[in-house]
């Protein structure tokens, strides 16, 4: 399955380029425009291009490695719904949407990805997207699908739905099947995080572990212009306070030896997660360093594509290139 390559935007913290890495895909350049999520691509992968940039300012007739790719993967800002259209950062998502469309039109790659929130699939105000989406790839010669991902189905401890749009190559997108699940039984956060917690000495690291046995509700990274990292709105507080864990907050260490964990006494008495813990519920090994202090290290994690997701959106794409012949319908 080597041999592929990749251009990658809006990398982030590169967990969708991490996962097509595994698939067997090549970045011939990766861009994002937040100076720290650039340099926490260049702390794990120094040979990896990466270039500080905005996409829509981007000309690919300055940077040739771009053309003559396999595939253009983008793992976008969450765009909003049409209730927040007003809103600056929604229409910076809803441009960089857009800009990514137009580089189709630029570099034509085999194949093209973009991630972003579930509703973006199927939801009635996302329409106007799809429409723009489905004119301009059709008459750029792609067939493509709508679809959901939970990364839950692919080894990654945290219930997070992913909708994704995959164009590929009329003559070869009737082999493209989204990837199925590849666990039987979703992983934990006590399971996950259990070790973790024991590193300090913490005696009731192995009792907490054993209540958090369920997987993560989805963790939100947050814009630039809110405050303090915490694990998401109300609905996931309460889910994590199920679970023995105060999401108020994110901590600077794991709890020591004498800390006691008593959840009916409330938050004080609750453990706090670290962003090297937030960072394994999203699916990155331990090995991945991540830039910045705590509020940006976790809001680069917290909107990460979980890079076992990107590895099997990446297995999914590579086979279909590696056919040929009659089309599926576009969607």
């Amino acid at each position: 399955m080597g041999g592929l390559t990749f251009v990658d935007v809006c990398s982030g913290a590169g967990g969708l380029a991490l996962g097509l890495e595994r698939a067997g895909f090549e970045p011939r350049l990766l861009l994002d425009d937040d100076e720290l999520t650039v340099e926490t691509l260049r702390l794990n992968r120094p040979r990896w291009n990466v270039l500080h940039a905005d996409l829509v300012d981007f000309d690919p007739v300055e940077h040739p490695e771009s053309y003559d790719v396999d595939l253009l993967s983008a793992g976008l800002p969450r765009v909003r719904s049409s209730a927040t259209v007003g809103r600056a950062d929604s229409q910076t998502e809803l441009r960089l949407l857009r800009a990514t469309i137009l580089l189709v039109h630029a570099i034509k790659p085999r194949a093209v990805l973009i991630e972003n929130v579930p509703e973006l699939a199927h939801a009635e105000e996302y329409r106007p997207f799809r429409d723009y989406a489905r004119a301009e790839l059709v008459h750029l010669g792609y067939a493509f699908s709508w679809f959901v991902v939970n990364a839950v189905d692919f080894g990654v401890p945290q219930n997070r739905k992913q909708g994704v749009l995959l164009a590929v190559e009329r003559s070869r997108a009737h082999a493209f099947r989204p990837p199925a699940p590849t666990v039987r039984e979703p992983r934990t956060v006590g399971a996950v995080l259990g070790p973790s917690m024991a590193a300090r000495g913490w005696r009731d690291a192995a009792r907490w572990a054993a209540q958090a046995d369920e997987p993560a509700p989805t963790l939100v990274g947050g814009s630039k212009n809110r405050g303090g990292a915490d694990l998401g709105p109300t609905g996931a507080k309460r889910k994590w306070a199920t679970l023995g864990v105060d999401a108020h907050t994110v901590a600077d260490t794991v709890p020591g030896p004498d800390f006691v964990w008593a959840p009916e006494l409330g938050r004080d008495n609750m453990v706090k997660l670290t962003t090297d813990q937030a960072a394994l519920l999203q699916g990155f090994p331990e090995s991945w360093r991540i830039a910045g202090r705590k509020t940006a290290r976790y809001r680069q994690i917290g909107h990460a594509t979980p890079p076992p997701v990107g590895e099997a959106l990446g297995r999914a794409i590579a086979e279909a290139l590696d056919s040929d012949s009659a089309h599926f319908p576009a969607g």
